[in-house]
């Protein structure tokens, strides 16, 4: 049954393992280096978004409901993260600035590469890389803003995608993946990210689908079965 199952769930964009490592490593060496396309801001500001010096007298519960409240009628994904979620996240992204997430389809899944640089987290599908190498473009931009982390203790959190490949609904879905990949309390998690940055070979990208599948993010994220929470 659980054979059964794992082919029902081959991945889209799926190779073997050698030319998935050389892939990923082709493009963790240019993803992110290179000037945005598709009608990505480059150097995206929080100035150009909120008018930072009149939050900075508010409360960090006023910023964020100002932030939600903002947002909440775009077509966006966004998100407002404690300051010690986004140290963790910091730390361990400088360490392993790249990682592969798995986007649940109607059938099986669908691979992405996100790769961090500075606080703008990159990502592309793996069929992208296995096509265009380094010149892959973005297809979502999730952009963290740590202007007011130490004097609000929060960091706020945008994003920017191309909606010929992705809807809300699926940058969501990464985005939420960001958050447990690198700012989980369990070391066998934040291990796959380890493995992928420093080990490769040993990589297997089945696992990160049975991680996502025991944290509920697999089913839950799954197309036809979305909550309805933002």
């Amino acid at each position: 049954m659980e054979k059964r199952s794992e082919v029902k769930k081959q991945p889209v964009g799926h190779s073997k393992q050698g030319e998935f490592i050389r892939c990923m490593e082709e493009k963790a060496e240019g993803l992110g280096s290179k000037a945005l396309k598709g009608g990505f801001t480059k150097d995206k500001t929080l100035d150009s978004i909120l008018n930072v010096e009149m939050v900075k007298e508010k409360s960090a519960e006023e910023i964020t409901q100002i932030w939600n409240q903002y947002f909440s009628a775009k077509d966006t994904v966004y998100a407002v993260i404690p300051a010690d979620k986004f140290d963790l996240m910091w730390k361990r992204a400088q360490k392993c600035p790249s990682f592969l997430y798995a986007l649940p389809r109607k059938e099986g899944y669908e691979f992405f590469v996100g790769q961090w640089s500075g606080t703008e987290l990159h990502f592309t599908s793996l069929i992208n890389v296995q096509t265009q190498g380094e010149t892959a473009p973005s297809q979502l931009v999730l952009y963290h803003y740590p202007d007011l982390q130490k004097e609000k203790g929060i960091v706020l959190m945008t994003a920017e995608m191309d909606s010929k490949f992705l809807v809300v609904h699926d940058a969501q879905c990464l985005a939420n993946q960001v958050q447990l990949f690198y700012a989980t309390d369990r070391s066998e998690t934040y291990a796959l990210v380890e493995t992928f940055n420093h080990r490769s070979s040993e990589f297997k990208y089945m696992a990160v689908i049975a991680e996502l599948e025991q944290s509920g993010l697999g089913r839950e994220l799954r197309p036809g079965q979305a909550s309805d929470k933002s």
